[in-house]
């Protein structure tokens, strides 16, 4: 069976364009032209991934993520967008938004990044269009290979995280992270002390490597940042210059 998408976007010719893509790659595209129309979409056939555009009339996608992620639908979203400042993306992250594009945009990237968030809600064995079958499913494959023992909690610098009820903790506080934050920060945690280059984190966490020059990493790296930072506490997330990052306690 084709996985679905829901596709929300009110420029006719973007939305018409990319429908027509999505589905020459093999997906089964349900498109709207606006966020009501989406919600009740997402409500009469919840779909595998919803791609969203930021700025549509009356409900905007941003809105859409805040009602789905009350509700609790943990489905993958991708934004549009065409805000191009750190704060427009931050603001994307914090409605719940698993990932975001920036307009305009290639639309290989755009499958590029649906194939990694459909991999991390996928049965083992189950590809996104485009994918092989065996397409790796997500956290599963933060460890390291080897016997796959089952594991409960990690915990690093002063960090604690429950893997089965997707908890974590810093301290005595506990941290509300959106699914690309909870994976990244346990690829940080994994590998505390190790200095991760940003191809590492990329292809783990997303599946794909952006090149250069994105900025993606570095914007869930300052959103990660400002939920798990307190005032006279040490940093816990370090930038190496022109490597990457790595956790530890200064």
């Amino acid at each position: 069976m084709p996985q679905t998408v829901l596709l929300a976007e009110d420029d006719r010719a973007i939305r018409h364009a990319l429908e027509r893509a999505l589905t020459l790659e093999g997906y089964a595209v349900t498109a709207v032209a606006d966020g009501v129309e989406a919600l009740a979409q997402a409500h009469r056939n919840p779909p595998d991934v919803l791609v969203l555009d930021v700025m549509m009339p009356g409900i905007d996608g941003l809105q859409v993520c805040r009602v789905l992620r009350a509700e609790g639908d943990r489905t993958p979203i991708l934004m549009l967008t065409a805000l191009v400042e750190t704060a427009d993306r931050i603001a994307g992250l914090d409605a719940g938004a698993d990932d975001y594009v920036v307009k305009p945009f290639d639309v290989e990237e755009v499958f590029a990044r649906l194939r990694a968030l459909l991999r991390r809600t996928s049965p083992v064995g189950v590809g996104a269009p485009g994918a092989g079958a065996g397409s790796p499913s997500g956290s599963g494959d933060l460890a390291a290979k080897g016997p796959q023992v089952p594991e409960r909690l990690v915990e690093a610098a002063g960090i604690r995280m429950d893997l089965q009820a997707r908890r974590v903790w810093r301290g005595a506080r506990e941290l509300e992270l959106t699914r690309t934050e909870f994976e990244l920060l346990e690829l940080l945690v994994r590998n505390a002390g190790i200095v991760l280059d940003h191809s590492t984190i990329y292809d783990r966490i997303w599946g794909y490597d952006f090149g250069p020059g994105s900025k993606n990493l570095a914007v869930y790296v300052g959103y990660l940042r400002r939920k798990l930072d307190e005032p006279d506490a040490p940093q816990l997330i370090h930038t190496v210059r022109g490597v990457g990052y790595v956790l530890r306690e200064d």
